[in-house]
C-alpha cells in the first residue's frame, strides 16, 4: 500500500512539473524592435543601407532559438512533445523569416534580374526552409543557426567596399514584391482564422477572367470549418507570424525611409504597424475561446482574424502606392 502511494505522489509530482515546465516555456518572448533600433544607432553614420532589415531577420531567428526554453517544435521528449501553442507560435515566425530571406536573395541583395546572387544569401535561405519538425541528423536548430551566420556575414560585407558584390538596394520595386509574398500570407491566415465559426464560402478561384482554367472541377460553394482541435494552433501561427512581420517592418521603416517618403507611404506603413501592435496584446484568457460570431462568448480567432485583414488591407494600399510614380 505505501509502495504505491509513493508511487502515485511521484507520478503527481512529475505531471505537475511538466504543467510547469510546458507553461513557462509556452510564454512568447518580448519584442525587439527597440534592440534593434538601438543596434543601429550604435553605428551612428556608419549604419549602411540593409543594416536594419539584416539585423530584424537575425534577430528574429535568434529568439526563435534562444527564448524560453529553445526551439521546442522538433522536441520529441515530454513534455515538450505534447506541447503544440508554442510550436505554432515558432511555425508563424519561420514562415514569415522564410518569405523575407527568400526576398533578400532574389529581390533586395540583386540590382536587376540578369545579376548574380549573394554568396551568402544563397546558401542561407535554403537553410531556413528544411523540416521545421526536423531533429534528427541534420536537426532544424543546426540548419537554422548555419542560416544565421550566412546573415551575419553578409551584413558585414554590405559595409565593406572591398566587397561591391554584398549590397542592398532599397527601392521600390524590391519592396512591393515582397509586400505582394507578405499579402498572400497574411491572407491565408486571415481565411483560416475566420474559418473558426464555420463558413459557406463561394468559389471564387476564376473570378474576374473568363477564360481562366484550373486543374481539376470544384463545387460552386464548400463548407469551410475549423477543426475544434486545431483553433489554437491557428491562432498561435498567426500571433507568431504578426510578431516577426512587426520587426521586419519596423526595419523597411528605417531602410526604405527616403523611398517610403517620396511616395507619401510612410504614414501607410505605420498605420499597418499599429494594426499589427494590436495582434500583440496580452492575452487574459487561459484558453482560445471559440465563440459565435454575435454570441455570449468571445471569440478569439475572429478578434485576429480582423486585425489581420485590416493589416492586409493596409498592405494592398502601400503596394499602389509603391507602384504609382
Amino acid at each position: 500500500m505505501l509502495n504505491k502511494k509513493l508511487i502515485g505522489a511521484a507520478l503527481a509530482l512529475v505531471l505537475v512539473l511538466f504543467y510547469i515546465t510546458g507553461w513557462w516555456v509556452s510564454q512568447e518572448p518580448d519584442m525587439l524592435v527597440d534592440e534593434i533600433k538601438q543596434s543601429r544607432q550604435q553605428l551612428g553614420s556608419d549604419a549602411m543601407i540593409g543594416y536594419s532589415t539584416t539585423t530584424a531577420l537575425i534577430r528574429v531567428s535568434e529568439t526563435l532559438l534562444d527564448k524560453r526554453g529553445g526551439y521546442i517544435s522538433n522536441d520529441i521528449m515530454p513534455p515538450f512533445v505534447f506541447l503544440d501553442n508554442m510550436p505554432a507560435w515558432e511555425l508563424g515566425v519561420l514562415e514569415m523569416s522564410r518569405d523575407l530571406a527568400l526576398a533578400l536573395r532574389k529581390d533586395f541583395s540583386r540590382s536587376q534580374s540578369q545579376s548574380t546572387e549573394n554568396v551568402h544569401l544563397k546558401l542561407a535561405q535554403p537553410m531556413f526552409n528544411i523540416d521545421h519538425r526536423n531533429w534528427a541528423i541534420p536537426s532544424a536548430e543546426s540548419e537554422y543557426r548555419k542560416a544565421i551566420a550566412k546573415l551575419y556575414l553578409y551584413r558585414t560585407e554590405l559595409a565593406d567596399p572591398a566587397k561591391p558584390d554584398s549590397q542592398f538596394y532599397a527601392r521600390a520595386d524590391n519592396l512591393r514584391d515582397w509586400l505582394n509574398a507578405v499579402q498572400k500570407r497574411l491572407g491565408s491566415y486571415s481565411q483560416r482564422l475566420s474559418a473558426s465559426v464555420g463558413q459557406d464560402r463561394v468559389n471564387t478561384d476564376l473570378a474576374g477572367e473568363t477564360s481562366a482554367r484550373q486543374s481539376t472541377n470544384v463545387a460552386d460553394s464548400s463548407m469551410v470549418k475549423t477543426s475544434w482541435w486545431k483553433l489554437d494552433d491557428e491562432f498561435y501561427e498567426a500571433r507568431g507570424a504578426s510578431w516577426a512581420l512587426l520587426h521586419f517592418l519596423k526595419a523597411i521603416e528605417t531602410d526604405f525611409a527616403d523611398v517610403l517618403q517620396r511616395k507619401n507611404a510612410m504614414v501607410s506603413l505605420r498605420q499597418i504597424i499599429r494594426e499589427l501592435e494590436a495582434t500583440q496584446q496580452t492575452i487574459w484568457s487561459p484558453m482560445i475561446l471559440n465563440g459565435s460570431g454575435f454570441g455570449l462568448m468571445a471569440n478569439h480567432s475572429l478578434v485576429m482574424a480582423n486585425y489581420i485583414s485590416r493589416a492586409n488591407a493596409a498592405l494592398i494600399d502601400l503596394s499602389e502606392l509603391l507602384t504609382q510614380g
